[in-house]
């Protein structure tokens, strides 16, 4: 029997192992991916969104209207993402404060742990030197606009840009292990430490009944069932909201359970140009809007793009009108208007325990994108756009809630202290805990809230 059993191996699963093991207690991961690394990440886009993504590449909401991503591997998101890493400001610590109940949501007291963390992280900003033709259109628009823009700090080691090297493949996970992924650094750290870790591994129930925590699932066509003190919930918004909903005992006291899920709605947006572009060379995504006026309208613009399929997806039109747009493919400037969405969504599980994702936009979110889509508009023919592309499809890249913290079991799930209301054997620090959305990339918050979360462990 082990101390944790750790169920995903993502920012929040392999933070916490990381620490708990450093700490000296026994732990085993549970990852319902395959392992994936440099010598074995598929090769083309194709290949990757059908293998290292749920639902064979995209799930959908409810209605159709929206479409979620989430990784599926050993180090999940973490391996497929862009790595950055923003820190909350105080709009959205206040609005978490006054949401849960929970007073050390705050700046001062939360900004020691992210210290600590970017202490031992790698992570650096894009040289200007290095922005590709995309960044530099970005920049410039928002210069000519008014607004204001700052470079991201990622996750990264030495890319190679000066070698040539394109971002756009680390979206199926980077071959060079520049990107600081769960499966480059915390994981093997670990494993090091004592961590074992079970993969290909699906949990389906759970029972802290007893003196222990019971956790079946199916591995590789056989069933499973393991054994811990204590079990850390860390697959998601989606997969920790699911795994309680079908533990009946446990779900049917947390009337809280599957509410505030919000996405981060994203809507994509192209210019066309008359010269190349080449939006898919060098960095992928180097700055973002940093802007008051932008952020208290719960508004964020990114410089980003897409590969080649996932563009095809984007794009409007059916039949030739569609193959002349992709063929415009390299004179693209891509930028994705972001929203902070009211967290109104609900996850719920229908009679065979499927899960159902009931989010739609809100009046006041779709007044948001509305008015992200005029403002990136606006600046798409600031810089020479001769046309101007809204794709149709909203995705939602950031999936939070749906288990939200809080003070009062009424309404949330989990507690301050990073226990289940009522299930102190079942801990939970990820981004299924948010009570609402930031408006800001969550992967640093997650990473602190989880550290936090692995010192009161310890400490217990």
């Amino acid at each position: 029997m082990y101390d944790f059993a750790i169920i995903g191996s993502g920012v929040s699963g392999a933070r916490i192992a990381y620490e708990l093991t450093a700490g000296g207690a026994t732990c085993l991961m549970i990852e319902a991916g395959k392992v994936y690394d440099r010598t074995n990440y598929p090769p083309d886009e194709l290949g990757y969104t059908g293998r290292m993504f749920w639902g064979g590449g995209i799930e959908v909401s409810q209605d159709g209207r929206l479409g979620f991503l989430r990784g599926k591997c050993l180090g999940g998101t973490s391996v497929v993402n862009q790595a950055d890493l923003n820190r909350f400001d105080d709009l959205a610590w206040d609005d978490w404060r006054d949401r849960s109940g929970i007073d050390y949501f705050n700046t001062p007291e939360m900004s020691p742990l992210y210290d600590h963390l970017d202490s031992r992280l790698v992570s650096n900003k894009i040289p200007t030197e290095h922005y590709n033709r995309n960044a530099q259109l970005f920049t410039e628009s928002f210069e000519k606009c008014g607004y204001g823009w700052a470079p991201i700090v990622r996750a990264q080691s030495d890319c190679k840009f000066d070698k040539g090297s394109d971002c756009i493949v680390c979206l199926g996970g980077c071959p060079r292990d520049s990107k600081q992924s769960a499966v480059v650094t915390l994981i093997p750290t670990a494993k090091k430490q004592g961590l074992k870790i079970e993969t290909e591994f699906a949990v389906d129930a759970l029972d802290d009944s007893g003196p222990t925590v019971k956790i079946h699932g199916t591995q590789r066509g056989q069933r499973r069932e393991v054994e811990a003190a204590r079990a850390v919930l860390a697959c998601g918004s989606f997969g920790n909201t699911t795994l309680l909903h079908r533990c009946q005992e446990i779900g049917r006291k947390l009337p809280a359970l599957g509410t505030r899920f919000a996405c981060h709605p994203q809507r994509m947006t192209y210019g066309i140009h008359a010269d190349t572009v080449g939006s898919h060379k060098g960095p992928l995504q180097s700055v973002e809007s940093h802007d008051d006026k932008l952020r208290k309208a719960g508004l964020k613009l990114e410089n980003v793009f897409a590969p080649p399929i996932a563009t095809s997806m984007l794009l409007p039109g059916v039949g030739m009108q569609h193959v002349e747009l992709m063929k415009k493919y390299r004179y693209f400037s891509g930028m994705e208007v972001v929203i902070r969405d009211d967290p109104a969504g609900e996850l719920k599980i229908d009679r065979k325990g499927n899960l159902i994702r009931a989010k739609t936009l809100t009046a006041a979110d779709r007044a948001k994108v509305k008015k992200g889509l005029e403002i990136a508009t606006e600046m798409h023919h600031a810089v020479g756009a001769k046309e101007v592309i809204h794709c149709e499809q909203e995705f939602g890249l950031h999936l939070m809630g749906g288990c939200p913290i809080g003070a009062d079991a009424n309404t949330s799930v989990v507690d301050p202290d990073f226990q289940v209301h009522g299930h102190p054997k079942l801990i939970a620090a990820d981004s299924s805990i948010f009570p609402s959305a930031p408006g800001i990339n969550p992967s640093f918050t997650i990473m602190a809230l989880s550290y936090l979360a692995s010192k009161k462990l310890l400490e217990s």
